[in-house]
């Protein structure tokens, strides 16, 4: 590793060790799959937070809230088991331009695959292990699966692909919540077929505009080959966990000033 890439670690590392903390949860989107200790409602909850975290976060983290009361704070017994007037309170929810359509969609793709398997994971990947290098394939994967039965169009723009050259930050996010675990307890590691060095680190143009600064991406684009660029680089300072150094790329992102 050559002397500014040393340097670029030692700055990273820091970041990471000020940011990965357990005060980080309260005021970020993973602090409503926090909420749960079961399995299934760690993954419906980090689901929806994912997907709702664009805008003001405080807005998100208040949206999700509502999301999982609507639910009864039992998110997995509620899509298992909910009847169809339960629904009626859900055509008022909307955060941005994700609005009634799209949450009944998802509720009943939920219902859907929790009736067929354990876990959300087997709609990643259906193998025991996942082999590939990186997660692209099973974000693919999900994004055809997650829309393989009958579904408004409007709904498609909520899940990202990288068949679209998209970053797929939100979905990179809520997988690295499922698969990563260390001891500062962000992350819960509820996932085991994806390993944390499969991982890509999520990115948008907050993160694009950092590693860009910091020489790490050629240019500060929020695509799906800068998030593979990104991770990458980031591979050369944690080949089995680059995806821990979204704590430092967001905080410096969003808290600091270059």
């Amino acid at each position: 590793m050559n002397t500014d890439l040393q340097h670029i670690k030692k700055i990273l590392d820091s970041k990471v060790i000020l940011y990965n903390q357990p005060s980080f949860i309260e005021k970020d989107p993973v602090s409503i799959p926090h909420l749960f200790t079961k399995k299934q409602d760690i993954e419906i909850a980090g689901l929806f937070a994912s997907v709702l975290a664009w805008g003001n976060r405080t807005t998100i983290i208040n949206n999700s809230r509502r999301l999982m009361e609507l639910m009864g704070n039992a998110p997995y017994d509620f899509i298992l088991h909910h009847k169809e007037t339960d629904l009626k309170p859900f055509i008022y929810f909307v955060h941005r331009t994700f609005n009634a359509t799209d949450l009944l969609y998802f509720i009943m793709f939920l219902q859907e695959h929790y009736r067929k398997y354990d876990s959300l994971e087997d709609a990643f990947v259906l193998a025991k292990t996942y082999n590939e290098d990186t997660v692209e394939q099973a974000l693919i994967h999900f994004h055809h699966y997650f829309f393989s039965i009958e579904h408004p169009g409007r709904t498609r723009k909520h899940i990202s692909t990288p068949e679209r050259n998209s970053a797929c930050k939100r979905i990179n996010m809520y997988l690295r919540w499922m698969v990563r675990k260390d001891k500062s307890g962000v992350d819960f590691g509820v996932w085991k077929k994806i390993t944390p060095r499969q991982l890509i680190c999520p990115l948008d143009v907050h993160v694009a505009r950092v590693a860009h600064r910091l020489g790490l991406l050629e240019n500060n684009k929020a695509t799906w080959a800068n998030a593979l660029q990104l991770t990458e680089q980031l591979r050369k300072f944690n080949p089995q966990d680059p995806a821990i150094y979204d704590f430092a790329l967001f905080g410096l992102g969003m808290a600091e000033r270059f």
